[in-house]
């Protein structure tokens, strides 16, 4: 549905241009809820407004639904327009309009009117919870609300791409939980594709299925939301992960830890492994039948379960100790049943 190749990006400034995006291939399929993550600077919003050209690339070619956007006129990229729908971070609400007049804008603005607008704006009002809102402002209504009333919006002339610039970054946890399932819900019985830019870790865990990760104008790493919080390469992922399964132990435990490597008897190890784990290996007594199998002591030190995708997915910070064999031993056999591994023993003492 949406394919990008060679995409730079340069902003004019004082003291020369800024490269904005460098050198960006992504292709997203049909019916997919597709994240980009980054930190602020990242590129992550200048790249998702180059897929409807609000920034047109420097160099590179956007592909649409098959059509060389970059190719087209202007009137030829106004029409390829409706096929892509935006939702912004601040809803950018008519405040002179009513509910039912923020939605019915972009369908007057085609020149519709009458009966066929009002069947189509009250459809939609319903999709997203707000038939009963139709005549107040937005002034008068809540931020979930507006950002409701902005997805409605982006829905009016039967897109096949939304795309959606940090839609929740301005709504509170709970809010944010309902507007995601709500798109999820639009996903799954329109068919929409869905481009979702965010800062927020959470966010991709609950809604997308794959993801990239942007970094200084670039995409540093990418694949399936499981793969990627199970096996992140790159420094800046296991940051943003950080977010909702923290990769830090307290310095009195850490303490704890060096103390009791420093007593190791003679031909004895003791290592800091950090294991993740999804699908059928949260569910697998792996580590306890490994322990009983090499006899080596193992201490849990940090814990989480959590689900994406509608599989369990966990970490654990585990202190393994015995036989120096034994140890490597567990920890081999942990990787060979595809647990992710990551010995942080010798690592800067506050992550594991």
């Amino acid at each position: 549905m949406i394919d990008l190749t060679g995409i730079h990006l340069h902003y004019p400034g004082q003291g020369g241009a800024l490269h904005a995006l460098r050198g960006i291939d992504l292709s997203i399929g049909a019916g997919e809820v597709f994240g980009i993550i980054g930190k602020s600077g990242a590129g992550k919003s200048s790249l998702v407004r180059t897929i409807n050209l609000l920034n047109r690339p420097s160099q590179g070619q956007v592909r649409v639904g098959g059509v060389d956007l970059t190719a087209l006129d202007a009137a030829g990229l106004r029409a390829a327009r409706r096929e892509i729908g935006m939702v912004f971070q601040h809803f950018n609400l008519l405040a002179a309009h009513t509910v039912y007049g923020n939605v019915a804008l972009p369908l007057e603005l085609q020149g519709q009117t009458g009966a066929a607008v009002r069947e189509r704006v009250m459809a939609l009002l319903d999709l997203v919870g707000l038939a009963g809102l139709a005549g107040r402002y937005p002034a008068q209504i809540s931020g979930g609300q507006k950002q409701r009333v902005g997805i409605a919006r982006a829905l009016a002339c039967r897109p096949k791409v939304l795309l959606s610039d940090e839609a929740t970054s301005s709504l509170d946890p709970e809010t944010t939980r309902a507007i995601l399932a709500l798109l999820q819900r639009i996903n799954r019985e329109l068919g929409l594709t869905i481009v979702l830019i965010t800062h927020q870790m959470q966010v991709i865990r609950q809604i997308a299925q794959r993801v990239a990760v942007m970094e200084a104008g670039r995409i540093v790493e990418q694949g399936t939301v499981l793969d990627v919080f199970t096996r992140p390469c790159q420094a800046i992922t296991r940051s943003l992960i950080d977010e909702i399964l923290p990769q830090h132990l307290p310095e009195s435990v850490l303490a704890h830890v060096t103390a009791r490597r420093t007593a190791l008897l003679p031909g004895h190890d003791g290592r800091l492994l950090r294991l993740t784990y999804a699908g059928a290996q949260a569910e697998q007594p792996l580590l306890s039948s490994l322990i009983r199998a090499h006899g080596v002591d193992a201490n849990i030190l940090h814990g989480q379960i959590d689900e994406i995708q509608g599989q369990p997915f966990g970490a654990l910070a585990v202190y393994v100790n015995g036989p120096a064999q034994a140890v490597r031993a567990v920890a081999a056999g942990l990787a060979d049943a595809g647990v992710q591994v990551r010995d942080v023993t010798d690592a800067p003492q506050t992550q594991v």
